[in-house]
């Protein structure tokens, strides 16, 4: 080797160590253990986040929406389905609950004011009935389920442990998927049915002012269904459509929606399915206990005339006068 070339071997070597220590010590930082932390340098996902929210990779796929990793509305919908429905779905179904209990403390069973008759009348047909409890049965096992998917891991899993609730919350799914079914088809024959019944008419503002026969010494008119029934009905069949529409969208994935359409809907379920839980809470405690006489009407069809008289008196006059027109001998021609 020569002298010249020894003195280019030297000034590379000599380069090369002035650029090593010219390197970031942050890069040669150690873990506690002693040894290389390869991430000591990597910027946090947070910052991550700031500098790039939206996060997309390069596939070869048709599926173009596969491309992406992470997205702004996707870390909002986390924070909505894991933390805010959380918290104000327990509001909103607590308080409910809370409510009702209070109403019953301080007002009781409503009885019926004359007492019971003995007599009956017919209240609802067995189609009605029919359409009434499939979808009532229906929107209870929607409701549990449901109710699993946002409150299960808080309150179920610690209770019976991660292997038993796994189990529930797959049998869950397929119960909330498949009655889902039935709960439409008895939306629409409960729309279909009771439509005519539930139109809003003068004698409604009749009822309000005398305030749903809240005040005793005030009588509320009202026909097949008052004021507040009719309320009840219109409520439930727009938020029965909602959950429905949202509800089918989840189960049949990006058929026509993309990615911020499938959190929408998500969002839509959610929110009006923890009202719609509301305000069935509501209608099932007046229909039970709230409410002397009042579960007999989808029990068994028959409801008490003094009942009928004191909620409902002009249904039961025309009833009535139907029952008196039909019982009358039908006239002759003499000859």
């Amino acid at each position: 080797m020569t002298f010249l070339l020894r003195i280019r071997l030297l000034v590379v070597a000599v380069a090369l160590l002035s650029i090593a220590a010219a390197v970031p010590t942050q890069a040669q930082k150690l873990s506690p253990d002693g040894a290389p932390n390869p991430t000591a340098s990597v910027v946090d996902e947070q910052t991550l986040l700031k500098q790039a929210p939206r996060v997309e990779g390069r596939i070869d796929i048709p599926d173009a929406k596969a491309s992406v990793l992470i997205e702004p509305a996707g870390r909002t919908w986390e924070y909505f389905h894991e933390v805010l429905l959380h918290r104000v779905g327990a509001i909103v179904i607590l308080g409910t609950v809370a409510i009702l209990g209070l109403a019953y403390l301080i007002l009781g069973q409503i009885r019926i004011a004359e007492g019971r008759s003995g007599k009956k009348i017919l209240r609802f047909k067995a189609l009605e009935r029919f359409a009434h409890w499939l979808t009532a049965v229906s929107f209870v096992a929607l409701a549990l389920t449901g109710l699993n998917i946002t409150f299960g891991k808080t309150l179920l899993l610690p209770l019976i442990g991660p292997d038993a609730f796994a189990r529930v919350s797959q049998a869950a799914k397929y119960v909330h998927d498949f009655t889902g079914f039935s709960f439409a088809v008895g939306l629409v024959l409960i729309t279909v049915i009771f439509f005519w019944d539930n139109r809003f008419e003068k004698v409604d503002l009749d009822w309000i002012k005398q305030g749903g026969g809240f005040i005793k010494e005030k009588h509320a008119p009202a026909g097949r269904f008052n004021f507040g029934e009719k309320l009840v009905y219109w409520l439930s069949v727009a938020a029965g459509v909602a959950v429905s529409v949202s509800g089918f969208l989840l189960l049949f994935p990006f058929y026509g929606v993309d990615i911020v359409g499938m959190q929408l809907a998500q969002v839509v379920h959610a929110v009006v399915a923890v009202l719609f839980v509301a305000l069935i809470l509501a209608h099932i405690y007046i229909g039970t206990i709230g409410m002397e006489g009042a579960f007999e009407a989808m029990g068994t069809g028959e409801v008490d005339l003094n009942w009928a008289k004191e909620h409902h008196d002009l249904w039961l006059a025309e009833q009535l006068a139907n029952e008196d027109r039909w019982r009358q001998p039908s006239a002759t021609v003499a000859e």
